[in-house]
């Protein structure tokens, strides 16, 4: 809720009426007029004068900067095709139309290259979906009936802290909290017990749990075979995954391994909450199918508060109708389209035809949020790539554009917000008018669809018009949730049955119907049908890992100087073991390197991490000597094993003394 005198924001504060966040805010969000109000916001376009990367720029007008970009789009598209101009966006904007709504109608029936834009979650709704036919799971306000919590790959009180007051409640039920985590990460110190697997293991540990519950007859074998396939197969293929056998590679003792199978077959209910920290592994898909195989064996599907809690998105865009939205129809058929991840190397492919020579950035900074960092710096810096993006400040990528365009921030435009962490679908009202000449996404692409000279209706449509027609899906779920509604309350939970138990009684939406232990849609496209390790990467020197700190999550919020404040330098963290052994100290400034580049940071030594690890945040920070780094520069353009994704946390670094300078 945004304070508002004489049209000026003075206060912002959480919704204490909200049901889910209680009026709290994230350490982030906490000081966003710090943002909105920041003297380096962006607040007029801007054309670049100096060369790229400098970040040198002269205001411009809106109808110049419109004129030129409509002008070199269709010198290209005359010369190259559309296909040619790359609309690049993530979720920098969170809601539904301002992160994809006219842009996907105006790009699409341009036919511009598409974008995939699975670096984060798709992942993990790749793997679940191959055995169980869908991405999501529970209400995961359910967790309260939980008795045995295992939160896999998420450090909850740093990235969902709202979630955290129901995992307490559900620990003051009764329930056991066990965090499975790399790194002993604030969550893991909260909770009962903490099992510090090897990287990348996951799928490996779930394996030698199957093997637990099938020789103990722990498996729930009357739900098995009402509900599922496959398992007959699965028993042969668990027999090769024995605590003692496996234990040297998942990193636990094979007694923590078998105590914990143990734990989570015979307490009732149990409730897996697995998130992005195990999707970013070459083998996430099969790690996340693997994992959705154990409350199918334990039938904790049935009970209340059991199975599997990940990201409720994909049930707000289920009962909303996005194809009012997006309006595939419109769309040219069979263009080709680059993932996300690739910008870098697609951007430096003299092979590509045809070549990128135009991007359009918005809502993303793809120059810290991707991988391999140099090579993407290589290709923005590329004279012939004509670049725009939209933006609040000039970020990372920014810098390198020939166009800036002010965007609004969240509390200047309107949209609908659906969750991935909760039910309530929340109206995004703007408090103020938009600062300076910025302006909101679907402004600029109606103000882009004018320049270049379409007159379509649906490419001018209200945000107003879209949002209802969203709304107006006729889902059961969003009955009585109106647009006037929610413009004002605010927010409003959607109808999901109090007692949801999307499996209880099977219902599965695979191919089969059933929960595919075995999966013969895996098998048709080359992978294992059965779940698996997967492939694992091998390397030498230690295993980097990125995560979210506190106060500091997104590049976005890079600028702001008490985020930097907060944080402080760029560090490395890594046991006294491997600091040790490289003749490191607590405060060093060192060099962390590979092969694709290296960056300077202050050595942390701390028992939070594993040996063999070396532990970074995410995001561009400035290092020891002042400069930006990004951890990227040291990942690369690693594919997942299905889903679209990245191995981020697959890169092998070097650490050692920062030499000083001559």
């Amino acid at each position: 809720m945004v304070s508002v005198d004489k049209g000026v924001a003075t206060g912002l504060v959480g919704d204490a009426s909200h049901p889910f966040t209680q009026g709290v805010l994230c350490a982030k969000v906490n000081h966003y007029l710090d943002r909105v109000y920041h003297p380096d916001r962006v607040l007029h376009p801007l054309k670049r004068i100096g060369a790229k990367g400098e970040g040198r720029f002269v205001r411009v007008s809106w109808d110049e900067a419109l004129a030129d970009i409509a002008s070199r789009w269709q010198d290209i598209i005359g010369e190259h095709g559309a296909e040619a101009i790359l609309p690049y966006s993530s979720a920098g904007v969170q809601g539904l139309v301002q992160q994809a709504s006219l842009d996907m109608r105006l790009f699409g029936s341009m036919g511009c290259s598409g974008l995939d834009r699975n670096i984060c979650g798709a992942v993990a709704s790749a793997g679940m979906s191959a055995t169980i036919g869908t991405g999501t799971g529970i209400d995961p306000e359910q967790i309260i009936h939980s008795r045995y919590i295992v939160l896999w790959g998420t450090n909850t009180i740093v990235t969902n802290l709202h979630y955290w007051p129901y995992v307490r409640e559900a620990q003051r039920r009764g329930a056991k909290v066990v965090v499975v985590d790399p790194i002993r990460t604030r969550t893991a110190d909260a909770a009962d017990w903490h099992l510090p697997i090897a990287p990348g293991q996951d799928a490996t540990l779930a394996l030698a749990m199957m093997h637990v519950m099938v020789r103990d007859g722990l498996v729930d074998l009357e739900y098995v075979n009402a509900h599922a396939v496959g398992y007959d197969a699965l028993v042969e293929r668990v027999k090769q995954f024995a605590p003692d056998q496996v234990a040297s590679a998942v990193g636990l003792s094979a007694a923590d391994i078998e105590c914990f199978a143990r734990e989570y077959a015979t307490t009732t209910p149990s409730l897996l909450r697995p998130l992005i920290g195990i999707e970013h592994h070459r083998n996430g898909a099969m790690q996340f199918r693997t994992i959705a195989c154990l409350p199918v064996l334990t039938g904790a599907w049935k009970h209340r508060g059991g199975g599997l809690a990940r990201s409720t998105h994909m049930l707000h865009f289920a009962v909303l109708d996005m194809d009012a939205v997006l309006m595939p129809h419109v769309h040219r058929p069979d263009v080709r389209v680059l993932n996300m991840r690739d910008l870098g190397k697609d951007l430096c492919d003299h092979t590509l035809a045809p070549p990128i020579k135009s991007l359009i950035v918005y809502g993303a900074n793809p120059l810290v949020s991707m991988p391999n960092q140099r090579r993407t710096a290589e290709g923005l810096a590329r004279e012939d790539l004509f670049t725009v993006v939209h933006e609040l400040f000039v970020t990372d990528t920014a810098r390198y554009a020939d166009y800036v365009l002010p965007a609004t921030s969240q509390i200047e435009h309107l949209d609908l917000s659906p969750s991935w962490g909760h039910l309530y679908l929340a109206m995004n009202r703007p408090a103020i008018a938009p600062r300076g000449e910025a302006v909101s996404n679907t402004e600029l692409f109606r103000r882009l669809a004018g320049a270049l000279g379409r007159t379509e209706p649906w490419l001018f449509e209200s945000d107003e018009s879209m949002l209802r027609a969203a709304l107006a899906s006729g889902h059961p779920w969003l009955e009585g949730i109106t647009y006037e509604r929610l413009w004002e309350d605010g927010f409003a939970r959607l109808r999901c049955p109090d007692d949801w138990r999307p499996f209880a009684d099977g219902g599965f939406t695979t191919r089969s119907g059933k929960a595919e232990l075995w999966s013969d849609a895996l098998r048709e496209q080359g992978l294992d049908p059965l779940p698996a390790p997967g492939d694992l990467p091998t390397g030498s020197g230690l295993r980097l890992i990125s995560g979210k700190t506190l106060h500091f999550m997104n590049s976005g919020y890079s600028h702001i100087e008490r985020h930097q404040r907060r944080e402080g330098e760029l560090f490395v963290e890594m046991h006294a073991d491997d600091a040790g052994a490289r003749g490191l100290a607590e405060g060093d400034d060192v060099r962390v390197w590979n092969a694709l580049g290296d960056v300077s940071a202050v050595c942390r030594i701390s028992e939070r991490v594993r040996p063999g690890i070396a532990w970074m945040p995410f995001g561009g920070l400035t290092d020891a000597r002042g400069r930006r780094q990004s951890v990227n520069t040291l990942t690369a353009e690693e594919p997942t094993d299905w889903g679209g994704g990245s191995g981020y946390y697959d890169a092998f670094v070097e650490v050692s003394p920062r030499a000083a300078p001559e």
